[in-house]
């Protein structure tokens, strides 16, 4: 892993690179191995998924496949999507809008 990564589950991203570039969404998961992330309704692909039961439908489904951190901007309230600062706020170390300098 080279750095840290600033982006959490449940923030709002834009893409900012690949066909999906200018789309909006929540991130439902953060793969810090693969630096990576899984955004709602974005990037979506295709899987086949095996009958587990009897009721179970089985068959082709869409799924979000991983996207690149590198790939994805966070978006602040105030500026749009913008890069991510740190400062400290008392005691706790709280992330900051590079832009605007809202609390994120």
């Amino acid at each position: 892993m080279k750095g840290k990564i600033k982006i959490r589950k449940n923030d709002t991203v834009e893409v900012i690179a690949g066909s999906e570039k200018g789309k909006r969404g929540a991130v439902v998961r953060v793969l810090p191995e693969k630096q990576s992330v899984l955004v709602q309704g974005i990037n979506m692909g295709k899987k086949a998924l095996r009958k587990r039961s009897q009721q179970d439908q089985g068959g082709i489904v869409e799924i979000e496949m991983p996207i690149h951190i590198s790939n994805v901007m966070i978006v602040g309230k105030k500026s749009g999507a913008t890069r991510i600062g740190y400062k400290i706020d008392g005691d706790k170390k709280v992330r900051v809008c590079r832009k605007s300098g809202e609390v994120l």
